[in-house]
């Protein structure tokens, strides 16, 4: 114990703690001939390498007037610069409003939220230019609330030079000075940006590396000098379908387009091998970083960046059933209804009551699982179902003791509507008609059931 460093010393703010994160070679990952390095950017106290440039922004407000005490800080943001932006903003006494996309995770509105963060959700399916673009309605709110600053990270050189004078000299000092190249995503383009100037000014030999979703128009940018039409991706945080002030692609060296399913499984990759919980866009970076590694012909010391924490993303990226509805698993397709089911019993996904359970087990179950139905199953037959409507018709006239302590059995639908596996899709539409969910059996087996949404994902997957 008397060899371990001295721990670090108080610090009198968070604000102390944000930088100097730490880094650590990958083993146990497919490198080919390289050492491949990560910085844990997730260390930071907002959860995120946009505590940096969070600092740098409204620093550089509070500097040249354009942000007063009380004032209010108005941002576009993904998630992860917003709570940032609220980390260093509200210590500093600021209001915040942030409007964010409607993929955003539901964690990062959370936390958002429970910092006092009034947030507005706009819509993800539309471009740069329309009203409810979330960059176009940040603008125009700030221009309307007095004393408010529109920080625009897309813009703002603040948030490249938080790269260029701290994670740069960082990442340099911490690979000896030795740094063949930095793998990278572009949101904002400020770390791209940033890094890309610091390292052509003291290690002309370190190359840039972009990784960026399948469907960001960047990559190809890069690789073919044409522009494609923007499509969608899971990912939050990286990958763009313009190209912003902050982004100077021409410090690219090389560009990998990373699919979802490809970036997920090099972030749960990153936790089963490395004990690391990364976001979805440090997935992406680090299959961008091993695809880069593996095609070199001579040893390179490598590093990329834990972009921030998964814990932001455990309802998303860590989530076996949305997973599933996203089309992301590599699950074997049938041809029939069993390919709407996302939950099934015989997976462990699917939450079942039995009908001796309690209503109140049944009331627990659908408020964990976020449902608002459950199979009764006997022995792994089904004979029932229970949904809200039964749980509330069954406790509002009971005594206050006996309501919850009644069995399922007491308040189940015995009545199904049930689907063989082998039916047409079409056959789902009269029984959602009648405001139910399909219960889908192959033979007297019980499969699993099927949702509106469930028909909705399926179709989405499918066009």
């Amino acid at each position: 114990m008397d060899s371990l460093p001295p721990p670090p010393m108080p610090v009198g703010s968070a604000l102390d703690l944000i930088g100097r994160t730490p880094m650590i070679e990958l083993a146990g990952f497919d490198t080919g001939p390289c050492r491949l390095f990560i910085k844990l950017e997730s260390a930071n106290p907002g959860g995120s390498i946009k505590d940096r440039i969070a600092r740098s922004m409204i620093e550089a407000a509070e500097a040249d007037g354009s942000l007063a005490p009380g004032g209010t800080i108005v941002e576009a943001t993904a998630g992860n610069t917003g709570l940032g932006l609220a980390q260093v903003g509200i210590l500093k006494g600021y209001k915040l409003l942030l409007i964010v996309p409607d993929k955003m995770s539901r964690e990062k509105i959370q936390h958002l939220r429970a910092m006092g963060v009034d947030v507005r959700i706009t819509r993800s399916d539309i471009g740069k230019g329309h009203p409810e673009y979330y960059q176009d309605m940040a603008q125009r709110l700030a221009a309307d609330i007095p004393g408010a600053v529109f920080i625009n990270q897309f813009a703002n050189p603040a948030n490249p030079l938080a790269h260029e004078t701290s994670t740069g000299p960082e990442i340099f000092a911490q690979m000896g000075g030795d740094l063949d190249a930095v793998v990278v995503g572009v949101g904002s383009g400020g770390t791209l940006t940033g890094l890309g100037r610091y390292f052509a000014r003291v290690s002309p030999k370190t190359q840039m590396v972009l990784a960026d979703p399948v469907g960001s128009i960047l990559a190809p940018l890069v690789n073919t000098g044409e522009t494609i039409k923007p499509g969608s991706w899971v990912v939050e945080g990286i990958g763009e379908d313009f190209i912003p002030d902050n982004c100077d692609l021409t410090l690219v060296a090389k560009a990998y387009s990373i699919p979802d399913s490809e970036s997920i499984g090099a972030a749960r990759a990153l936790l089963l091998k490395a004990g690391v919980l990364g976001g979805s866009s440090s997935g992406t970076l680090l299959a961008g970083a091993l695809r880069y590694c593996r095609e070199q012909t001579q040893a390179k010391r490598v590093v990329t960046l834990v972009c921030d924490t998964g814990s932001k993303y455990l309802s998303k990226v860590y989530n076996d059933s949305w997973l599933a509805e996203q089309g992301l698993t590599a699950r074997a397709l049938h041809g029939d209804l069993r390919d709407l089911i996302v939950r099934t019993p015989g997976e462990g996904g699917a939450v079942t009551v039995g009908p001796d359970d309690t209503l109140l087990t049944a009331y627990n179950r659908m408020r964990q699982a976020d449902v608002s139905q459950l199979p009764v199953l006997d022995e792994g037959r089904l004979i029932g179902l229970i949904d809200e409507s039964d749980l509330l018709e069954a406790v509002e006239e009971r005594r206050p003791d006996k309501r919850f302590a009644q069995p399922v059995s007491s308040a189940m639908t015995a009545k199904l509507h049930t689907l063989q596996a082998a039916e047409p899709l079409e056959a789902l539409l009269p029984i959602f008609d009648k405001d139910q969910v399909v219960l889908v059996l192959d033979g007297r087996e019980f499969l699993g059931l099927i949702t509106r949404i469930d028909l909705i994902n399926y179709l989405r997957r499918a066009a």
